[in-house]
């Protein structure tokens, strides 16, 4: 009996290893190369054509996804860079592809892009452990904000949990993507080829600005432009449209402008061939230009402001006499008389005095600041703005606009979340400046400074704006925090490499 019983095991596992065996000979070894496969290509075929037949376009959408879905994620999770650029490209063009029409959750899929980053980075991680590299103080202020975020649920005067459901997923997933960016950009190459996707689509950003401003919107967006009479109130300024081009709304759109055109006059300073700096200096002109077609003083104010701190850590003759003439031609540009729209909501900018919308932000932080002082966690994440709206509609925050990412912070997560925040950008800007002065390798020094400034400006920025709640700056934004210290890790690496040949 026994015999018995052990026969029939062993002829089980025959048998299972047998087709087995078939299967990987079938669509592995002849690839659907012969008689079974070409039927099953049939069949398959068949069941595609008679889908379409019957349900259209849906059914050929549909195909398509479940044809291309599987690889792009094995691409997302096993090639890191490749995962990178998808979750790159998507931020940027995230509204752009909404306001087409397309009805997709773009949201979910954001996140799920994320969440495959996250377990490529895992996967990669026990392959070959590497955590030493987030032994520093920015990514423990980063740990920490998170996990302040995560604890807000359970603030006992926030109104709605839902609203601090739908805001986390902005704010933990997204400041993740710290981690993985630290981890999987190792390479100059990396690096450099991750600026340039950038630049192309900041270049495709500016000459659909550039379409806006002087053929038209599409049919889409001017109907969204009049769904919503707030809309108008909020974009049609003296008689003259304020572009947003690819992005949600024109603060959006200038800031991404600003980085651009800060990352091309960083990189100008090291280039050495002709047609790149020729090149450099046409993008910083078109994103400049740009820019203005927005309509955003918060944003006009940015590349001075970081051209201070550019002139400090360059501090030179030559960049000197730059910075002089620069000077000259922006406080040409803030006195000349004109009766251009764009032109004079730039020179607006530069005199907050006479910004009715000043005071009227100002008048607003000042009623906000005995609730800020009474309530040290806040009034809850998500109490303010959208989702404060929709899930808590009569809260004292709901209505209260904090047109600032700083006030959105001290409002929603209480003074003591805004010492968490201040506290990690301060770190940040201390490590950008240590990594830019000890950066051996020119290039990666460039790299360092560019990312530097970016910071720089986005703080600011984030006083008169929210400036880190939106696709893609929000994306971006860590992105940039994590070249600060890949540069560092690079050079590092170079030296040590050098040190290695000479003994």
């Amino acid at each position: 009996m026994e015999k018995d019983i052990q026969i029939f095991v062993k002829d089980d596992g025959a048998s299972h290893a047998t087709l087995k065996h078939r299967i990987r000979q079938l669509f592995w070894v002849d690839k659907l190369s012969n008689a079974t496969g070409l039927v099953i290509l049939l069949f398959i075929s068949l069941i595609f054509g008679a889908l379409i037949a019957y349900k259209g376009i849906i059914a050929g959408a549909f195909i398509l996804v479940v044809i291309f879905t599987p690889p792009v994620i094995y691409a997302i999770v096993v090639y890191p860079l490749f995962g990178i650029s998808v979750l790159l490209v998507f931020a940027y063009l995230l509204f752009f592809i909404m306001k087409l029409g397309i009805n997709f959750p773009m949201g979910t899929l954001m996140d799920g892009i994320q969440g495959l980053l996250l377990l490529g980075f895992f996967i990669h991680q026990k392959r070959k452990p590497g955590w030493d590299i987030f032994k520093s103080p920015v990514s423990y202020m980063i740990l920490i904000w998170i996990v302040f975020n995560i604890i807000e649920v359970a603030n006992p005067a926030a109104e709605s949990r839902l609203a601090w459901l739908y805001t986390i997923r902005s704010v933990a997933v997204v400041m993740l993507m710290y981690f993985v960016f630290m981890y999987q950009i190792k390479t100059i190459s990396a690096v450099k080829y991750i600026l340039k996707l950038w630049i192309a689509l900041s270049v495709f950003a500016a000459l659909y600005a550039y379409k806006q401003e002087y053929i038209g919107f599409s049919d889409a967006e001017d109907e969204w432009l009049h769904s919503d009479p707030g809309i108008a109130g909020l974009l049609f300024i003296a008689g003259h449209w304020r572009k947003f081009s690819i992005f949600s709304d024109p603060v959006a759109f200038s800031y991404n402008m600003v980085v651009s055109s800060i990352l091309c006059i960083s990189l100008l300073t090291n280039a050495k061939k002709f047609w790149k700096k020729l090149l450099l200096t046409i993008f910083i002109i078109l994103f400049l230009t740009a820019m203005l077609f927005s309509g955003t003083r918060g944003a006009y104010v940015l590349v001075p402001a970081a051209m201070v701190l550019f002139l400090i850590l360059r501090f030179s003759r030559d960049v000197l006499i730059g910075a002089i003439i620069a000077a000259f031609f922006i406080v040409c540009l803030i006195f000349v008389p004109t009766s251009n729209q764009n032109i004079l909501r730039f020179q607006t900018a530069f005199k907050p005095s006479d910004d009715l919308s000043f005071k009227v932000r100002t008048a607003n932080q000042k009623r906000i600041q005995p609730y800020i002082l009474s309530h040290p966690i806040g009034g809850g994440l998500g109490a303010t703005g959208a989702w404060g709206s929709r899930f808590a509609p009569n809260s004292y925050l709901a209505n209260f606009p904090p047109d600032s990412g700083y006030v959105r912070v001290a409002v929603e997560l209480g003074w003591i979340g805004m010492l968490i925040f201040c506290f990690l950008m301060f770190f940040i800007l201390r490590e950008g400046i240590n990594n830019y002065y000890t950066i051996v390798n020119p290039e990666l020094k460039t790299y360092c400074m560019a990312m530097l400034l970016m910071v720089f400006a986005y703080n600011i920025g984030n006083y008169p704006q929210e400036a880190l709640v939106q696709f893609p700056s929000n994306i971006y934004f860590y992105l940039v925090v994590a070249l600060i210290h890949v540069t560092k890790r690079i050079d590092d690496k170079e030296i040590e490499n050098a040190k290695r040949k000479v003994t």
